[in-house]
């Protein structure tokens, strides 16, 4: 019973599901029919209607007829076989072949959009013939009179074009023309090619335009202010030649013999509209003429320049000879003094190639200069360089002559400064001796040995010939740590056994009752015997800092009040 029940409820279902689908199948065949009659209500019609204001002949007819064409297809066949299976659709959908209907309901809904599509690009191709025609009209009431504007102007403006006038005016004459034969092109209905034409025209015109308006300017350059201007140039130069100017090593006037030949072949180029070249051409040349004016202005300064500066650079060159013969004398003195480092002595050759080749140079230029085989502006030039080059030269001679120098100043400071080490040396020893210490600890009598000997080695230096300053220098060096060294040594020693004294002394008023402070202080006063002064103070200040905290302060403070007695 469960069984039939439960087969019952299946068939239920699947029938519902069945109904429920089939619904879906008439819904979508609803609504692709009203997409189709949508279609049908597209008035296409009327839009090729259009069409027939403008000549049906030629491009615009075969348009028209393939429009016209596809249309009719779409009305009279596509439409009414998509009818037959729509009604094919719903009869599968009553035998609820609902698959089948989906498929069939797809393909005619992709008709649809195709169809769609198509009337879409027939609006569009309409559109774009009429907006042809009518931008093609328009065009042609602005180039008509532009062309006729411009031979206006070549007319009133003809002396400015020269030969150049019968190229302008056949030019313009082809455009008018190319405009009448648009005319042809409308009436045989090719209304797209008419305006390609049209566009091709104005560009046409555009660039006429540009090169009628720039010429005028670029023949009067080629044909007068440039030739004026090499005229111009060769006078100036035949004057500053006459002058005493050496104009003609430059080499400009096989320039300007080819800038005239050139400006004969623009002036053809010109006329026969040739405007790009000539444009870039006629600049080059101007900037490079402009470039000759300023070269000849500095050749006219440059004269005095150089007629005033040989003079005093062959004074100069003279005064740096003399000048060097002296340094190598005094050089060549100092040798037998003084001992001199390779480093510079290779310094001192180098300003002697270096002077020669300066006097090679001025040389040079004085040869120029007499035998006229180069400009003013050349000579100025090099003379500029060997100013700087001699200025250089200066520094570095003044440079090593300084360093020479040095040598008689180090001399005399290193003599000066031995004598004050041993006056240091001296001055520690009668201290020593002054002082109320049982004796002097070895250590200190090493560093007095080897602060002496060192001493020695520095006066025995400065006895040498020749006289190494760099080994006198070395050695008064290693000299000044060690009776540094000896000087410091010396006053903490004396300095620790006067504090050694007074921690005695201070701690002498606790000795009585203090038996162990006793005892130490014996043991630094036996330390203190045996030249042991930094031992016996550290015992003496350790003892009595058991009994007085502050002893060491105190004990400083007490010395300090013995050195304000003292000093």
């Amino acid at each position: 019973m469960e069984f039939v029940i439960g087969g019952i409820l299946l068939i239920i279902a699947l029938m519902v599901v069945g109904l429920i689908l089939r619904r879906k199948v008439y819904d979508h065949v609803d609504r692709l029919e009203e997409w189709k009659m949508n279609i049908m209500s597209r008035n296409v019609t009327a839009e090729l209607g259009k069409i027939k204001q403008l000549n049906l002949l030629g491009e615009t007819q075969d348009k028209f007829e393939k429009w016209k064409d596809n249309w009719d297809n779409i009305v009279t066949r596509t439409l009414p076989d998509m009818e037959e299976d729509l009604l094919d659709v719903e009869e599968l959908a009553n035998r609820f072949n609902i698959n089948k209907a989906r498929k069939r309901l797809a393909s005619v809904e992709n008709s649809l959009q195709k169809i769609d599509e198509d009337i879409d690009q027939i609006y569009q191709e309409v559109d774009s013939l009429l907006d042809s025609e009518k931008y093609t009209k328009e065009q042609i009431d602005i180039i008509g009179p532009q062309i006729k504007e411009l031979k206006k102007h070549l007319l009133h403006n003809r002396t400015q074009f020269g030969n150049a006038e019968l190229f302008f005016e056949a030019r313009l004459t082809k455009l008018e023309k190319k405009l009448d034969s648009h005319q042809e092109l409308e009436e045989g209905g090719n209304y797209i090619a008419a305006q390609q034409m049209i566009d091709e025209l104005k560009e046409e015109i555009r660039i006429l335009d540009d090169k009628i308006h720039v010429f005028p300017e670029l023949y009067r350059k080629s044909k007068k202010i440039l030739p004026e201007q090499i005229m111009e140039l060769r006078r100036e130069m035949l004057e500053m030649a006459e002058e005493g100017l050496r104009v003609e090593q430059f080499g400009f006037e096989k320039e300007l013999k080819q800038y005239e030949k050139m400006l004969k072949d623009t002036i053809l180029n010109l006329e026969n509209g040739e405007i790009e070249d000539a444009a870039e051409l006629l600049e080059q040349m101007e900037v490079r003429l402009n470039e000759i004016v300023v070269l000849l202005e500095k050749e006219e300064a440059s004269k005095s320049i150089v007629e005033n500066e040989l003079p005093r650079l062959k004074s100069k060159t003279d005064e740096l000879n003399k000048a060097y013969k002296v340094l190598k004398q005094e050089i060549s003195e100092l040798q037998r003094t003084y001992y001199i480092e390779s480093a510079d002595i290779e310094m001192f050759l180098s300003i002697e190639k270096w002077l020669e080749k300066l006097d090679s140079q001025f040389e040079q230029i004085e040869e120029n200069y007499e035998m006229k085989t180069t400009h003013h502006l050349d000579i100025k030039g090099k003379l500029d360089q060997y100013l700087e080059d001699v200025d250089k030269l200066e520094e570095a001679q003044a440079e090593f002559y300084g360093k020479v120098q040095d040598l008689r100043k180090d001399e005399i400071d290193a003599k000066a400064k031995i004598n004050e080490l041993k006056l240091s040396l001296i001055n520690m020893q009668k201290q020593l001796m002054k002082s109320n210490i049982p004796g002097v600890p070895s250590s200190l009598l090493n560093l007095l040995e080897e602060s002496t000997d060192k001493c020695e080695v520095v006066l025995n230096n400065l006895q040498k010939h020749p006289l190494d300053m760099a080994n006198v220098q070395h050695s008064l060096n290693e000299a000044e740590k060690s009776v540094n060294n000896f000087v410091q040594q010396t006053t903490s020693v004396l300095d620790q056994a006067r504090l050694v004294e007074i921690a005695i002394q201070y701690g002498n008023r606790y000795r009585r009752n203090h038996p162990m402070l006793s005892a130490h202080l014996k043991e630094a006063e036996a330390l203190f015997r045996n030249y042991k002064y930094e031992a016996a103070l550290e015992v003496a200040v350790r003892a009595i800092e058991e009994i007085d905290e502050q002893a060491l302060k105190k004990i400083e403070q007490l010395d300090e009040h013995f050195q304000e007695m003292m000093g």
